[in-house]
């Protein structure tokens, strides 16, 4: 996913030097969580690959479902899909299990719980203002 997702994606490219590369621009609104789409591009044959969905942090879970949607709406099938995390919360990681069982999750940590900001707690406020230098 776009913007945070991105962090990983070096590393990733200097693992698997012909790994193809997607992206998938999703924002989730400040004050009501929802996700909006707004930028997506896919590899052309993406139903027959193994997909690392990659994001910084899973918060509440919505933009990764959002993501996932998309990816099942282009024939890539469930079990094909992998979301990589650094920083998970539970109740992010519950609603991806929930709604989609088949989808592997990876994470370095999983964190409690989200804040009305939809941060994690105890995390460490919003990754892509952290690293990339933006924000408040």
């Amino acid at each position: 996913i776009v913007r945070a997702g991105e962090v990983m994606e070096t590393a990733v490219h200097s693992v698997v030097k012909d790994i193809s590369i997607g992206k998938i621009l999703i924002q989730t609104c400040q004050a009501t969580g929802e996700p909006a789409l707004h930028y997506l591009r896919l590899p052309y044959g993406i139903a027959n690959m193994h997909v690392l969905l990659m994001d910084a942090t899973l918060a509440t879970g919505a933009a990764a479902m959002m993501a996932i949607r998309i990816l099942l709406d282009h024939e890539v099938p469930e079990q094909q899909i992998s979301f990589v995390c650094l920083i998970a919360s539970k109740p992010g990681v519950q609603a991806i299990a929930y709604a989609f069982p088949k989808v592997r999750i990876i994470m370095g940590e999983l964190d409690a719980d989200i804040d009305e900001k939809f941060h994690i707690l105890p995390g460490l406020g919003n990754f892509g203002d952290r690293f990339f230098g933006t924000g408040s």
